[in-house]
């Protein structure tokens, strides 16, 4: 039988007006992801102020990176909302048996990747876009990630079912300990200790470590309904593909996000490490304005896979098409403050005249992008959210892969670096178009609530 506690939070999220309840699901997944992109950028800030490759090497780590979030948000994103379905239909056995399925098929593919890059480092930092000269940094920092890669691919799954079972405030703490943390040691690690960039690796490993120890705690405290237990893992071949295929397109959209990068990194490593520099400190910096409209989005999901369990459908439309013109605002006032301030912030990154000739226009045009971002995030997460994993899954390849690919292997043969700096914001501008029509099947065919 539910508790007590469970009957409220069912009741808050079929209850409560949409708009408030977004609001307050938006702020800890904003929070969470400003915090991870201020240690992201502290890491980039520290690691810059080394040399021109250490810089470089962010940006080839945070490649690396970008796989297994892949990983973990195919699982959190995939049982998370499955699960956020199933307590909706008051579903508590499913929504273990869904919890459990998924942290422990992510732990044994984060343990499986770290011992791979590991066993495979030097020609895996090639593949994601190192240079000779970058080598050696990239593999001093990506040791301590591939080390840590269990510990962030389960802290993607938890992080997720905390979301969508309307705890985000829970998976904040979690995330902003870990962030603030990683802040701290940066400096005392790579300049107080003089370990350079193997430092920002162990403060990165370290911070990841301690957050997902907070995260499991909340789990194994009982302070959420689902419940991570051995005797919960689905001998269901089933489960796992309704994991998987629901979480797909996360797996697609961070996946081809790793795969845009490596080829990002490519096409500006025949202009010099100053190009792979300059576009690693701009794809840090647009992304703190991608977070936010990221967050809202993730303000969202809950609200919506929940409504839809319960079959209160026009709450689902509600949600959504506030969600967008919320998200919209928001994002395009902080693109407006960075497209005027883009001299002065890449500079205190690097100033290095070669890194600021490619980064100020670069960082301009990304922030005028930003203007649609929400648009079709929001959109891709929605369907995901309710299930529509066909639907999902083709606008989650579109961004960083059907409509980048094409372009970043294009331009740059015919527009030189201004090919490179230009491919990712037309990227976003025709993801936009092509979403539109995604935008308007869904308002439409919605059924009555209770359907």
């Amino acid at each position: 039988m539910p508790h007590s506690s469970d009957n409220a939070q069912y009741r808050k999220l079929t209850e409560t007006p949409v708009e408030k309840l977004v609001f307050q699901m938006s702020v800890p997944t904003v929070i969470s992801m400003l915090v991870t992109n201020i240690y992201n950028l502290a890491d980039t800030y520290f690691v810059s102020s080394i040399g021109t490759s250490a810089s470089g090497a962010v940006g080839i780590v945070f490649a690396l990176m970008s796989i297994l979030q892949a990983i973990g948000f195919m699982m959190g994103h995939g049982s998370g909302s499955l699960i956020s379905m199933k307590l909706g239909a008051k579903d508590i056995a499913a929504a273990n048996r869904l919890a459990s399925t998924a942290f422990f098929t992510a732990l044994g593919l984060g343990v499986t990747i770290g011992l791979l890059g590991l066993v495979c480092l030097e020609p895996l930092m090639y593949l994601l876009g190192s240079t000779p000269t970058i080598l050696p940094y990239a593999k001093s920092y990506a040791i301590f990630i591939l080390a840590a890669a269990p510990m962030m691919v389960t802290s993607c799954v938890m992080n997720n079912i905390l979301r969508y079972e309307g705890r985000a405030a829970f998976a904040m703490v979690g995330l902003t300990f870990g962030g603030v943390l990683n802040i701290a040691l940066d400096p005392l690690f790579i300049f107080g200790l003089k370990l350079g960039v193997t430092g920002a690796g162990l403060a990165t490993a370290l911070s990841q470590t301690v957050s997902a120890g907070l995260l499991l705690s909340v789990f194994l405290l009982g302070k959420t309904q689902s419940e991570f237990h051995i005797k919960y893992l689905s001998k269901n071949i089933h489960d796992y593909l309704k994991i998987f295929r629901t979480g797909l397109p996360s797996l697609l959209r961070q996946g081809l996000n790793s795969i845009a990068a490596m080829l990002l990194n490519n096409a500006a490593a025949v202009y010099g490490d100053a190009a792979v520099a300059a576009m690693s400190i701009v794809g840090r910096v647009s992304f703190l304005t991608f977070a936010v409209g990221i967050g809202i989005g993730q303000g969202l999901q809950p609200v919506s896979s929940f409504n839809y369990g319960a079959k209160r459908y026009s709450r689902v439309r509600r949600a959504y098409l506030f969600t967008m013109a919320y998200g919209t605002a928001v994002c395009a006032v902080l693109a407006t403050v960075c497209l005027l301030a883009a001299g002065p912030i890449v500079a205190a990154f690097r100033d290095d005249p070669a890194v600021i000739a490619i980064g100020v226009p670069a960082l301009r045009a990304q922030c005028l992008a930003s203007y649609v971002f929400v648009m079709y995030q929001c959109t891709n997460m929605l369907h995901q959210s309710v299930g529509r994993s066909n639907s999902a899954t083709v606008l989650a390849s579109l961004r960083s892969g059907v409509c980048f690919i094409p372009l970043i292997l294009l331009l740059p043969r015919l527009f030189g670096v201004s090919g490179i700096i230009w491919a990712q914001p037309t990227a976003d501008f025709l993801t936009a178009l092509i979403s539109i029509p995604f935008i308007i099947h869904f308002i439409t065919t919605l059924p009555p609530d209770g359907a």
